[in-house]
């Protein structure tokens, strides 16, 4: 075996000519039981006829057989954890001679992480004021809303219009609404509406230009001069609910409103406490990757720059673009992405080991729990959930994804925390 760089091993390989003399003869037995020969019953054709017709296929037939063998059976011998399919290079195959060959391929890389634990880590346990519940509870109060409509009068800033709008020009599509709510003045409404529908009283009707900013959220709109026939159908108040007891009741299995200011000043602090965790356990990781120095195989870099774009081509598609719309070259995505794709690799291989090290490794219990919670958001079986995970190889990646997670806590709990 020769280590030739990084992940890369070579073999040579020899395999004995009784050993091919033995295989040829399988094979050309094989040949002659399927072929036909003029003149000749299947089976029956002399042995030297099917040699001669059909050297070429059987001489194939035998590397097949003999190659893929003796190199898993050398594999297996030297102990080496091969990640790659095998490359055959320098391939000599004579009459009568022994079978020579160099395999090469890549193999897990062999490195050990020495300083893992009380890696220094700036940490700083979050807190949670009462303004902040304060404000959650007014987002809350806000999604409690409800709208009296008034007697019609001029439109004016911080008033709730109930319009009919359609688009005459500007935009392929067809935009439409027989009755939408727009709040003059309003942060989300686009200024052209609110200087267009400013004064306007119920009954009137009127045509008017909205541009839309280039940052818009739809692309087909974005930087668009839209013009828009828009009908005033009636003025509408927000009235808001008075934050008291009964205020605290209606959102579930609350007696009152210190209940509801309580569970969520929970829940805000564990939101940030999980937010500032996870932040703290990814610069742990950036630490382990850039102290420790190891090889990692090519192939596993590859597969991570296509799940990379694999996933980019999701989003785009969840936006509406069409994936195949997209003529990647596949040599610029792998140069502009090979350095990230190489971090995320080595950070993958690094919580591996540790988890190796330190004996973490997803329990059944846990991975039923997951299953159990997966199938309550899907509303479907756990036994159905299981099987469908268990055929696409998901069932695998549930348990690697819990075993990542509690190699994460391991390190964030025995991590040297220092204030910022």
């Amino acid at each position: 075996m020769a280590l030739l760089e990084g992940c890369k091993h070579e073999l040579d390989i020899s395999i004995p000519v009784e050993e091919i003399e033995k295989e040829t003869e399988k094979v050309a037995e094989q040949f002659r039981d399927r072929v036909h020969l003029k003149g000749f019953r299947a089976g029956k054709a002399p042995m030297s006829l099917i040699r001669k017709n059909y050297a070429g296929d059987i001489r194939q037939k035998v590397l097949e057989n003999l190659v893929p063998k003796a190199v898993d059976a050398r594999v297996a011998a030297e102990q080496l954890r091969a990640v790659s399919r095998p490359n055959v290079t320098d391939l000599h195959f004579h009459d009568g001679k022994d079978l020579h060959f160099k395999a090469n391929f890549e193999v897990f890389p062999q490195f050990e992480i020495p300083n893992y634990n009380g890696v220094e880590v700036v940490y700083k346990e979050p807190d949670v004021t009462d303004d902040d519940v304060s404000k959650r509870i007014e987002e809350i109060r806000e999604t409690k809303a409800t709208y009296a409509n008034e007697d019609p009068r001029p439109l004016a800033g911080g008033d709730y219009a109930v319009v009919s709008l359609e688009s005459l020009a500007g935009t392929d599509e067809g935009i439409k609404a027989d009755e939408l709510q727009v709040l003059i003045g309003g942060p989300e409404t686009l200024p052209g509406f609110t200087e267009n529908l400013t004064g306007s009283s119920p009954g009137d009707e009127k045509e008017f230009d909205v541009t839309y900013p280039e940052d818009y959220g739809r692309e087909t709109l974005a930087g668009k001069t839209v013009r828009f026939r828009v009908g005033v159908k009636g003025v509408r108040r927000k009235e808001l609910p008075e934050l008291n007891d009964e205020f605290a009741q209606d959102l579930g299995d609350f007696r009152t409103l210190d209940e509801v200011k309580e569970a969520v000043r929970k829940s805000i602090l564990a939101q940030r406490q999980s937010d500032a965790q996870r932040e703290a356990k990814d610069k742990i990781v950036e630490t382990l990757v850039d102290t420790n120095d190891f090889p990692v195989p090519e192939i596993f870099v590859d597969r991570q720059i296509e799940n990379r774009v694999e996933q980019r081509l999701k989003s785009l598609q969840a936006e509406g673009v069409d994936p195949k719309s997209f003529k990647l070259d596949w040599e610029k995505v792998k140069a502009a992405q090979k350095d990230a794709a190489l971090r995320e690799v080595k950070a993958s291989l690094v919580l591996g080991k540790v988890a190796e090290r330190e004996s973490i490794m997803a329990t059944n219990e846990e991975v039923d729990r997951e299953l159990d919670r997966i199938a309550r958001q899907e509303k479907q079986p756990v036994a159905v959930l299981r099987r469908k995970l268990t055929e696409n190889g998901d069932l695998g990646r549930i348990a690697s994804h819990i075993q990542t997670e509690k190699t994460l806590n391991y390190l964030f709990e025995h991590a040297t925390k220092k204030a910022e």
